[in-house]
């Protein structure tokens, strides 16, 4: 595997502040998938940040387009797999970020056919 195919996971506050609950996160946010490229939005590197402060979550995400025709379902099962991985209640803030390729987790991904 060569270096700039390895996975970059992305890193949040609660990498530092809650490391027990960072897998368990991860693995059910990795459940999301965005339909339209058929991928999690863990490899996309949509999650910018989870954040836990006063017994709540929050999320920092952005989606790949801005008019994402499944975005407002993507934020709703983001939510629901974060409060399940959690059990606490969770906002999603949508960041302002523009998406690009350099924010996957995992740069082997694009071997998808779509982009030369």
């Amino acid at each position: 595997m060569s270096e700039e195919s390895e996975i970059k996971e992305i890193q949040w506050t609660i990498h530092s502040t809650h490391p027990d609950i960072v897998k368990v996160t991860r693995d059910r946010l990795g459940e999301v998938i965005d339909p339209e490229i058929g991928m999690t939005i863990i490899q996309l590197g949509l999650i910018r940040d989870v954040e836990i402060e006063n017994g709540a979550a929050r999320i920092k995400m952005i989606l790949t387009t801005p008019f994402c025709p499944y975005g407002p379902a993507m934020i709703e099962m983001t939510k629901a797999k974060a409060v399940e991985a959690l059990d606490m209640p969770v906002t999603i803030e949508m960041g302002m970020e523009m998406w690009d390729f350099s924010m996957m987790e995992d740069p082997s991904a694009l071997d998808w056919g779509m982009y030369a």
